[in-house]
């Protein structure tokens, strides 16, 4: 299969699949979420650990491609304290504009404008994510088909919970179901620009794949770590801590099965 077919497939299904599985999930009992959380950490890393950074490090120095992947760790925690802290000041600001017009608050109605400015934020935020996971997949299948795949079954692992996740927040917000749905679809195709546009600029240019890997690794080791671990740890009794080993274990062995039959 050509290269830019399979980007655009693998885009897709990390994009707009996801977001359809997402909806499907939401008809399932509550407790499936933290299930497929547990299970997309253990795909992130498997992607990090036993795909990306190990394609990076044979075409790039050792100390040059881990300095990548520190500088991208350091780079992705700063960027999310900024977008946390313009919504923190955004919810400042508003509450301060309550506090100058009460008629303004109660025409409008405080439930649907303290929640458009979260799910305006999220939509925002979702499309930006979508798009670097975009780029980490054209990368990934510029590098290596098989590493391409591993790495979109990494993505869409953890997408599905995160579109969850957005889902909530959109209807808390005052979405209607149908809304939010086409806003998570519309959003999930920035995921097929962000593919469409590395593989425009990084077609040919193979000194560049290095860094750019350790980059998409930086990525996702990120949102396996500091968002996604996190919040296993609210459920700290040992069943619960059992099932979650035993579904990141599932989700490693899936990114490692995947490497073993599509290198054969």
């Amino acid at each position: 299969m050509p290269t830019l077919l399979s980007i655009v497939i693998a885009a897709l299904a990390g994009g707009v699949l996801s977001t359809l599985a997402a909806a499907a999930t939401l008809r399932l009992a509550s407790s499936w979420i933290p299930r497929l959380v547990s299970f997309a950490v253990g795909a992130l890393l498997g992607a990090v650990f036993l795909e990306l950074l190990p394609h990076a490090l044979e075409s790039g120095g050792v100390h040059y491609v881990m300095l990548i992947v520190l500088i991208g760790l350091l780079a992705f925690f700063l960027l999310e304290k900024l977008v946390l802290w313009r919504h923190a000041h955004g919810h400042e600001q508003h509450a301060n504009d309550d506090d100058e017009s009460e008629h303004d608050h109660a025409m409008h109605g405080h439930a649907n404008v303290d929640g458009g400015r979260p799910g305006l934020m999220i939509l925002i935020g979702n499309s930006v994510h979508n798009f670097c996971d975009g780029v980490v997949i054209a990368a990934a299948f510029l590098a290596d088909h098989a590493l391409g795949i591993a790495t979109t079954l990494a993505i869409v692992a953890h997408a599905v919970p995160q579109q969850v996740g957005d889902f909530a927040v959109l209807l808390h917000s005052g979405f209607g179901r149908t809304r939010a749905f086409a806003f998570n679809v519309g959003a999930g195709f920035a995921t097929l620009l962000g593919a469409l546009a590395a593989y425009g600029a990084l077609a040919g240019m193979e000194r560049a794949l290095p860094t750019v890997l350790a980059i998409a690794a930086a990525s996702l080791l990120y949102v396996a770590v500091a968002d996604l671990i996190p919040s296993l740890h609210r459920r700290p009794e040992p069943i619960e801590t059992a099932k979650q080993a035993l579904l990141i274990g599932l989700g490693l062995a899936t990114i490692g099965i995947a490497h073993i039959a599509l290198e054969h």
